[in-house]
This record gives C-alpha cells, sequence and structure tokens, in this order.
C-alpha cells in the first residue's frame, strides 16, 4: 500500500501542513520538528509526490524547448538531439521535465510559445535558434517570462544565452586551410538570417582579409535549408570555379553533400571542412574534417542557466551566459 503524507504525519505526531512545510524547507519549521519529519519519511520510505509539490508551489517543474522547423525529422540533423541529450541531463539532475514543440514556420514557432506561455504549461522556455528581427524574442522580453536561447542574440546584455564563438570556430578554421597553401576556398552555408551563420561567413571574410586574399563573391553560396541535397546544389554551383581548392561548409550536412557531388565528379583533390561534427562525420569517404561545437554541452549549460534562474540557486552569479569551446577535429578531407 502507498505510503502517504497523513501516514507521514502520523508517524512523526504532527499536521500533515508541518509535512509539508519540512518538504519545502520553510524557515519557520524547528530544526527538531525537522529532523523527526525526515526520520519518519526515511522508515516508512515515503516518496513525495513531484507533480503535487509542484502545484502547491504554483510550479510545473517543465521547462518547454522550442524547436525550429528543420528539426522535424530528428534524425537527418544530429546537432537537435545532441542538444537535446544534453538538456535532459541537466534537467533530470534537477528534478525538471522537458517538453518539446516543433515549429513549421515563424508563425508557428510563436504560436507555440504563446501557448506554453498563457496556459502556464511550463516554468521556463529554451529556444534553439536565434535570428535577426526575433519576435519570439521580443514577445518572451515582453512577456518577462524566463527563458534562455541557443546562441548569440542580438542584444546580449538583455536576455540569456548560451553559444560558440562562431566567429573566432570558422575564422581558426580558414587560417588552418590558408597556411596548408589554399587561397580559393569556397563557403558554402544555409539560412542567411540565423545570427550563427552571420558569425560563421564572418569568421570566414575576416581570416581571408587578415591573410589578404580578396574576397569573391562567386565562391560563396548560401541554400535555404542545413540539408545534403542544399550541399550537393552548392557544390555544384562553386565547381563553375575551375581554381578551387577547398571548401568549408557551416554545417555537416552541407558538407556531406559537398563530399558526394566531388566523389561524382571523381575529384579527390579539393578539401572539405564541416562544422557540429556529428558521427557520420567520420564514416563519410573520405572523412569529413568538423569542427565540434559540443552540441551537448550547448544544451547542458542552457537548461542549466535557465534553472539556476527559476530557482535563484545562486543570487550573486551575475552570470547571464555561457561559451561553450570548439575543437577542430582533423580528418582525410582535410588535405
Amino acid at each position: 500500500m502507498k505510503v502517504t503524507i497523513k501516514d507521514v504525519a502520523r508517524e512523526a505526531n504532527v499536521a500533515t501542513s508541518t509535512v509539508s512545510r519540512v518538504l519545502s524547507d520553510n524557515p519557520r519549521i524547528s530544526e527538531e520538528t525537522k529532523i523527526r519529519v525526515n526520520e519518519a519519511i526515511k522508515r516508512l520510505n515515503y516518496k513525495p509526490n513531484p507533480i503535487a509539490r509542484s502545484l502547491a508551489k504554483n510550479k510545473t517543474r517543465i521547462l518547454g524547448v522550442v524547436l525550429p522547423n528543420e528539426a522535424d525529422d530528428l534524425l537527418s540533423n544530429p546537432f537537435f538531439v545532441n542538444a537535446m541529450k544534453g538538456m535532459s541531463m541537466y534537467a533530470q539532475s534537477k528534478n525538471y521535465y522537458i517538453t518539446y514543440a516543433f515549429s513549421k514556420n515563424k508563425e508557428n514557432e510563436l504560436e507555440n510559445i504563446k501557448e506554453m506561455t498563457q496556459s502556464h504549461l511550463v516554468d521556463g522556455i529554451i529556444m534553439l535558434r536565434v535570428k535577426e528581427n526575433d519576435e519570439s524574442i521580443e514577445y518572451l522580453k515582453d512577456s518577462k517570462f524566463p527563458f534562455v536561447v541557443v546562441g548569440r542574440p542580438e542584444n546580449p546584455d538583455e536576455i540569456l544565452w548560451v553559444d560558440n564563438n562562431n566567429f573566432q570556430a570558422m575564422y581558426e578554421v580558414v587560417n588552418k586551410l590558408i597556411q596548408k597553401g589554399h587561397k580559393r576556398i569556397g563557403f558554402v552555408g544555409a539560412i542567411k538570417n540565423l545570427n550563427m551563420s552571420k558569425d560563421r561567413y564572418k569568421g570566414y571574410e575576416k581570416a581571408l582579409e587578415a591573410n589578404k586574399i580578396k574576397l569573391d563573391q562567386s565562391i560563396i553560396v548560401y541554400k535555404d535549408e542545413f540539408k545534403e541535397s542544399e550541399g550537393e546544389f552548392g557544390c555544384r554551383e562553386l565547381l563553375k570555379n575551375e581554381d578551387l581548392t577547398a571548401i568549408i561548409a557551416t554545417d555537416d550536412l552541407l558538407a556531406f553533400g559537398v563530399l558526394k557531388e566531388l566523389r561524382s565528379n571523381k575529384i579527390k583533390n579539393i578539401a572539405t571542412v564541416g562544422f557540429n561534427n556529428t558521427q557520420l562525420a567520420q564514416y563519410q569517404k573520405p572523412p569529413l574534417a568538423s569542427v565540434d561545437i559540443n552540441a551537448d554541452k550547448l544544451g547542458y549549460k542552457a537548461a542549466k542557466l535557465l534553472i539556476e534562474t527559476l530557482e535563484e540557486e545562486d543570487k550573486t552569479n551575475t552570470n547571464r551566459h555561457y561559451i561553450v569551446k570548439t575543437e577542430f577535429i582533423k580528418r582525410d578531407s582535410f588535405m
């Protein structure tokens, strides 16, 4: 038979309201009473109902994660799986739960956020994409609803956020290619209005400038989505330039498409680098060199930042963002 809070109260010879106050660590309860109640809980092996406790505190202990439309097929882009894994690990350690909402488009994303906030379904929200003039961020700021974004926002001092230094990561990779003798380095990106896309492009641009290599718009291609097929199309456009010696893509999925197109043209002398270091990168032909952005750590830190804010665990902590380090993984495609 399941042990109830009434059983604990009877065992400790206190009121049920006293047991509730002990469970919520109410400072008005004496240490002697706390010890007696906690001993009764231990003897009876009582497990408090987390949902009931949350309702009593007017909290759900649920975080809402808003996934962009390209995440509807999670297996197609492992970044989302890894980020969600990191979020879940931290949330679970703090007895929080996570619910996910997929967005078909930017209007649907805002609808999902409004539903979560206005119906009090969640205590806080994590967004996995940041774009320019982001209506969802403006709505959450105006609503004063707790949230964190994965990606550098346009006003970084105003909200909670987690990201890599995408500018620096791209700058360093392009520099490595230049040091190997490459001067004609093609660029394949997608979803141009994402802040991540803009930061990585700036890193590419500045690395060329620092090495006195003229920027050539004919070897810069932007596609609509982070998909392998888009990488193929992008590579096809770049190959119109016969003197190309390297191609860098802002996502592994794009880079997979680049490698596929190079293979179909029997081209073996163009270096290729991707971003995200997905598990399939090492199994490409040739194995793909990639920048590991540590997506699981991005998710972990996002959940940590949000939960710390909700719990006010450390009121002296003024940190409002985390920068997660990247690592270049050299493989055979880096030549």
